[in-house]
């Protein structure tokens, strides 16, 4: 690879704040906020709003939508056509 043209590919700590969950990786991803990690060395912390570990299609708290109550209360508002 040429290093002129490529970011720097280093550790780097991901911290999803809703779940206050943390998983060490290696990304392009840089930060100014540094984190002391289990290892004891220190890595920059990129924080997120949602992982795995909080999205709703992974925890298995995702909603299911009423579609047929959808469906009913649009034909009564605006008339079924048959």
């Amino acid at each position: 690879m040429n290093n002129a043209i490529h970011p720097a590919y280093a550790p780097v700590v991901f911290r999803d704040r809703a779940a206050n969950h943390a998983f060490l990786t290696r990304s392009t991803m840089t930060s100014e906020k540094t984190i002391e990690w289990e290892d004891g060395n220190t890595y920059p912390v990129v924080d997120v709003e949602i992982s795995n570990v909080s999205h709703p299609f992974y925890t298995g708290n995702q909603r299911v939508l009423d579609t047929a109550g959808r469906v009913e209360r649009f034909e009564r508002r605006y008339g079924a056509t048959s």
